[in-house]
């Protein structure tokens, strides 16, 4: 389900709010800066379509132990590429209720 990667080619698919016209008026979410990392994951996750989604899914995800670094590429309509650098192993099962906690799913 997850893969390992040390780049993270930390960018921003959605700069300046919502792109995708849903008409929230959420601002866009701060980048995340650069991190010494041990571990990377790449997760997929459904539902996502605006910068307020991103922000609730990088909150839930960086209140884990030992992520230092979240980033998301938000593909409306689809599944949304969510990247997680962190100093040790993470452990997929409390990636997955942070996810659901934020409101999204997982995809599997």
């Amino acid at each position: 389900m997850t893969e390992r990667r040390l780049d993270l080619g930390l960018s921003s698919t959605n700069v300046g709010g919502c792109g995708s016209g849903c008409g929230c008026g959420h601002a866009s979410a701060p980048a995340a800066s650069a991190a010494s990392v041990a571990a990377a994951d790449t997760l997929r996750v459904e539902g996502m379509t605006c910068d307020h989604c991103v922000r609730a899914v990088t909150e839930e995800l960086s209140a884990l132990d030992g992520v230092e670094v979240v980033d998301v590429e938000l593909h409306v309509g689809g599944e949304s590429l969510v990247r997680i650098a962190s100093t040790g192993a993470t452990d997929e099962a409390q990636l997955a209720a942070a996810i659901d906690e934020a409101g999204y799913t997982l995809a599997r």
